[in-house]
This record gives structure tokens, C-alpha cells and sequence, in this order.
């Protein structure tokens, strides 16, 4: 490990291998890239028009609660118009079916980790996705020169950060000053407002990384996608392919929107007159995820997640009422609860000094370096927790490891 390490005060459980992909998941990963760089140009374009007067209002004004009115505005900026993040990263849960996509992070942590995970694996024979140098290279040129900013609120990721891109490059968001030179932002926009020296020098025309616009960093937009009103457009848009394609991997989802519907009609797919009743399902029925959208603290990591089926009746009926409550300056989402597929994979447990198998659920981040309009597979980091967690994330008891191809079969 690097002296300064790359997590700060984190550690996981090591494996002696790569997580193993066929050659066909391989190629499906490689893929999806420029369907979700599709995914976010479409979006971009649909908040535009909608704060243009050329789609419905209600989708900007959604997408807009919350923030500060000076944010909005910067984010709506000409010099903004077309700008979109240069890396791009899923979250994706492995099921039996294929992957259940759980968001794509805009900022996206695990960068550094990756590179060091691919160059330290390939050095030992492992063949991992993206090769040795494949991240680091990619991370490098996607931003050669400038600082890259880091918030206290995202102080865990500064080692990996500053393994990569070098100590001196890595500065303070709380005390910097925009000064024309590139920035690479890594803080959250909702820290935007904590950040007095910062916002105070910022302009649109300065060149950041991913760009500040707060609009794209919303899980929100993995509901509209599956509103019917919007089903034309997005179409339109994607393509047929790369629509049925998004359709597969993203799981039906719900805006937590209070507004009382008709007497004749239900929220589609769960089949419910109200929230309300959403609230009062049975423990079967509650196959669902509550999450707030964005422009939080809580929306990054496993906070502000709640599984229905996890938790009593009443917990889940206070977390809906209390979503409900807060849509106006927090909006949540419901999505249909995915279960990964069962894995096994090695890891070594340092108390008894030996080699153990745990099964358990995967979750697969690949990153996407997107360059002259092409977003291309660079790497991919799993994490592997035991089979009884109902959220994946970077724990203490998580294998976490690169992802790499399983070697081809060889003929009898």
C-alpha cells in the first residue's frame, strides 16, 4: 500500500485474486458506456428544455428544489450549456439476470483506488480490465494539469487523489480561490455553500471538472426515465436500442411527489392510489428502496437509505411520511428492491492466518474516461459483502478487488 494509504481510516478485506468476468459480461460493460454518456447528454438537454419552455416546466422545477437559486443559476449558464462529466461511473448490482442499476455517480470516488488495485493485481498476472496502467493513464490525461479540489465533507478519497495526481496538486476546497487554472472538483454540490472562498471566485467560464451542475448529480433521473410522459423523448433521444438497452438495468422507480392523484388512477407498477398506501404495505410487499435523490449529505454512500422490507412497518411508514414531507427541499425516490446474485470469492482472514471463501453479493463500478465524445472502459473496482447485507458498500467486511476477464476455455 502507498505509505499515506489511499482510504482514509478505511480497510477492507483482501483477496488474492481479481473478481473474474466472462468474456461476455466483459463485452456488455464496455457497451453501456456510451449508453449512459448517452444517458447524460439526453438528460442535460431534457433540464434545458425544460427550463426553456420546450418540455414540461415541472421537470426543471423538480429537479431545482433544494438549491440555491445562485447554483441554478450558475448550472444554467451558457458557457455550461453542453458541458458534461469526463468520467463516468454506475453503480451496478450483479443479479442473475444481469446488473440492476442502482445510480451513476457524478463525482465519483474510487478513481486512485482503482488505478493502484489494476497496477498492483496485473503486476502479480492477473489479466484485469483495463490493464496495468489503463486508469492511472486515463486519469492522468483526462486532467494533466490544475488542482484538484477536495471538500472536508469528501476528505476520505484526498489519498487516493493524491497518490495519483500527486500531494502538491491537491488542495483544500474550503480554502481555495478560483484562479483560472483547471480545477478537477471533488466535493459535492450541496458543500457548495460551505465554501465561501470558493463560490465567492467561481465563474462559468471556469474550466471545472466535472461541471457544476447539480441538476445531474440527482438519482431523480432514474424515475423520470420511467415516466410515460417521457417515454417519447427519451426514445427520441437514446435510440430504440439504447432505450430497451437502459430499460434492462434500470429498476423500475418512483418520484416521492405528494401531489394527490385523481380517484382514477394509481402510481404504475405499484399498483397504489397514494403514498399512503405505499406506506402500509405488508413486509412482502415492501421489496423497495427508499433513497433521497440528491443535493445532501445523505446521498452519497449508504446514508439516507432506507429497505423496505428491512425494517418494521412503522419505521418504513415514518421514512415515507417524512420523504413526503421534505420533497420540497429534499426529494426522495422508491426503487424496486434488486437482489444480487449469490458469489463466491477468496480473501484472506488475518485472526486465523488463513485462506477463506466467503459468499456473498457483488456490486461492479466500471469507469468510463469520456474523450472526444466517446466514453471507453478503463477499469472496473468490486466490492463483495457477505451475502446477509441488504446494502453494498465499501465496509470493513467487504472484499474489495479489480474486476478482471476469465481466461477463454481452452478446447479438449
Amino acid at each position: 500500500m502507498p505509505v499515506s494509504g489511499l482510504f482514509a481510516g478505511k480497510m477492507w478485506r483482501v483477496s488474492p485474486s481479481a473478481f473474474p468476468l466472462d468474456a461476455a459480461t466483459v463485452d456488455y460493460l464496455e457497451k453501456l458506456g456510451p449508453r449512459l454518456h448517452a444517458f447524460l447528454q439526453a438528460a442535460n438537454l431534457l433540464y434545458r428544455k425544460s427550463y426553456q419552455g420546450k418540455a414540461p416546466a415541472w421537470i426543471a422545477e423538480w429537479l431545482d428544489l433544494g438549491k440555491p437559486r445562485e447554483l441554478v443559476e450558475l448550472s444554467r449558464s451558457a458557457a455550461q450549456k453542453n458541458t458534461l462529466p469526463s468520467i463516468i461511473r454506475p453503480d451496478l448490482l450483479l443479479a442473475d439476470d444481469g446488473f440492476a442499476l442502482s445510480e451513476i455517480d457524478a463525482v465519483p470516488g474510487g478513481i486512485g483506488l482503482t488505478a493502484w488495485l489494476n497496477e498492483t493485481y496485473a503486476a502479480v498476472g492477473e489479466p484485469v480490465i483495463g490493464g496495468a496502467s489503463g486508469m492511472k493513464d486515463a486519469a492522468r490525461k483526462n486532467f494533466p494539469t490544475g488542482s484538484v479540489v477536495i471538500s472536508e465533507e469528501a476528505a476520505d478519497y484526498r489519498p487516493e487523489m493524491e497518490w495519483l495526481h500527486g500531494v502538491k496538486r491537491v488542495k483544500e476546497a474550503e480554502h481555495y480561490t478560483f484562479s483560472g487554472e483547471p480545477v478537477y472538483r471533488f466535493f459535492e454540490c450541496f458543500d457548495w455553500q460551505n465554501l465561501p472562498s470558493l463560490s465567492a471566485s467561481y465563474t462559468p467560464a471556469q474550466p471545472l471538472n466535472p461541471p457544476l451542475k447539480p441538476f445531474l448529480e440527482e438519482k431523480m433521473w432514474l424515475a423520470l426515465f420511467w415516466l410515460k410522459p417521457l417515454r417519447q423523448f427519451w426514445r427520441q433521444e437514446l435510440g430504440d436500442r439504447y432505450w430497451r438497452d437502459l430499460q434492462k438495468i434500470i429498476p423500475p422507480s418512483w418520484v416521492v411527489e405528494p401531489t394527490e392523484l385523481p380517484p382514477t388512477a394509481v402510481l404504475p407498477g405499484l399498483e397504489a392510489h397514494s403514498w399512503r398506501e405505499v406506506a402500509a404495505f405488508s413486509q412482502k410487499e415492501r421489496a423497495l428502496v427508499l433513497k433521497i435523490s440528491g443535493f445532501s449529505p445523505l446521498a452519497w454512500g449508504s446514508r439516507g437509505v432506507t429497505v423496505g422490507f428491512d425494517v418494521s412497518g412503522s419505521d418504513w411508514r415514518a421514512a415515507l411520511e417524512s420523504a413526503l414531507a421534505g420533497f420540497a427541499q429534499s426529494p426522495h425516490i422508491v426503487q424496486r428492491f434488486v437482489k444480487g446474485k449469490i458469489v463466491e470469492h477468496p480473501y484472506w482472514d488475518e485472526p486465523a492466518r488463513t485462506l477463506t471463501v466467503m459468499q456473498g453479493r457483488a456490486r461492479l463500478c466500471p469507469y468510463y474516461f469520456v474523450e472526444d465524445n466517446k466514453a471507453t472502459l478503463k477499469g472496473v473496482l468490486a466490492t463483495i459483502t457477505p451475502a446477509d447485507k441488504k446494502i453494498i458498500h465499501g465496509m470493513t467486511d467487504a472484499i474489495i478487488v479489480p474486476a478482471k476477464e476469465k481466461p477463454k476455455a481452452r478446447n479438449a
